[in-house]
């Protein structure tokens, strides 16, 4: 318990040094005549003054013991030079149990939200109660700040300390070490949190994990991939590939083009999609989603690359980019999340 109170400090520390100088600047207002650098509404919109203002996901709730639910939250650090944080999950469960360990990652196209905010806590309390799992939501740095690949580093950090946290003899993470099964290993993501999913299960199967974990499954929920030239039947706007190709340079100032495999996987060969590291993925779309066409080019690029895991596809009728965090309630939303919990107890 000493432990515990004494990082609470540290934690709240990195929580608030996490937006940055320019998430500071944001509570003192922007100078008169601070012209635009980047207009990412309804996300952010970027200052020349080096102001950033995020317009939503800004909101936190603290961890607690959700009585609607009955799962237990509660903050960790994982990395303090990098403000690496999560938000692990507990579920009521008989004390014997051992539970699958999911890790996720939350969406914000790369630029707001947190596991903090109020969507996710609320998400990630009902998956885990639902699922019977050890979640471990995690909270890497955001661009612009901290440009890619700073998500996909600061996640890969995440899972390897889930790893050795849940490691048997273990006692650096008492819930992971206890209650979770590295046999029942899970990645899942929504929008850009799926991207990143993805993107670490192509490292894992690429580089192997410590310990020889594998992962079981890899859930990508309404995916963010994206590319220069339409997929699909119906193909895209070009002015939406122009302005997607924008948006994605400063998501990642300009290091990587939109055509590269972090934002389209579609470009990989044969060869790498065969080293995706898990068993099985399911990949989820809405119907009203822009990101449709990708998601599903995706979804035939692994069935049809000799991948030897198995692929699913759910699809939702009448619903836009991830509908189901801010309709958690509704017949749409869990059902959805009834087809993620089957796919995750499925053994």
């Amino acid at each position: 318990m000493a432990a515990r109170i004494l990082l609470l400090p540290l934690l709240l520390s990195l929580l608030a040094s996490q937006c940055g100088a320019a998430g500071r600047r944001q509570l003192q207002g922007r100078r008169a005549g601070d012209a635009v650098k980047f207009d990412f509404s309804p996300f952010l919109i970027e200052y020349r003054s080096g102001l950033v203002k995020r317009l939503m996901g800004t909101d936190v709730v603290a961890a607690s013991a959700d009585p609607r639910t009955g799962v237990t939250s509660r903050d960790v650090v994982i990395d303090a030079a990098n403000n690496v944080t999560a938000r692990l999950y507990l579920p009521s469960f008989r004390a014997s149990a051992r539970s699958p360990v999911l890790v996720y990652f939350h969406g914000g196209a790369f630029v707001v939200e947190s596991a903090f905010t109020p969507i996710y806590h609320a998400y990630l309390n009902t998956l885990a109660a639902r699922a019977g799992v050890v979640a471990v939501s995690v909270n890497y740095r955001l661009a612009p700040e901290h440009p890619l690949p700073a998500a996909y580093d600061d996640s890969w950090s995440a899972l390897k300390w889930v790893l050795s946290s849940a490691a048997a003899g273990s006692d650096s993470d008492p819930w992971l070490s206890r209650y979770g099964d590295l046999d029942r290993l899970f990645l899942a993501g929504d929008s850009a949190g799926g991207n990143i999913a993805h993107n670490l299960a192509l490292r894992a199967g690429q580089e192997g994990l410590d310990g020889g974990a594998r992962i079981k499954g890899v859930a990508l929920l309404d995916p963010y991939f994206q590319g220069r030239s339409p997929v699909g039947a119906d193909g895209v706007d070009p002015g939406y590939l122009q302005s997607a190709a924008r948006t994605w340079s400063f998501i990642c100032a300009g290091r990587y083009p939109i055509n590269h495999p972090y934002a389209d996987p579609l470009v990989l060969p044969a060869a790498s999609w065969q080293q995706l590291g898990c068993s099985r993925v399911l990949v989820t779309v809405s119907e009203r989603d822009r990101l449709n066409p990708w998601q599903r080019a995706y979804y035939a690029a692994l069935k049809g690359s000799g991948w030897p895991g198995q692929a699913e596809l759910y699809e939702t009728p009448g619903e836009g980019h991830v509908y189901f965090l801010t309709k958690l309630g509704t017949p749409q939303a869990l059902a959805e999340m009834a087809k993620l919990v089957a796919f995750i107890n499925r053994d």
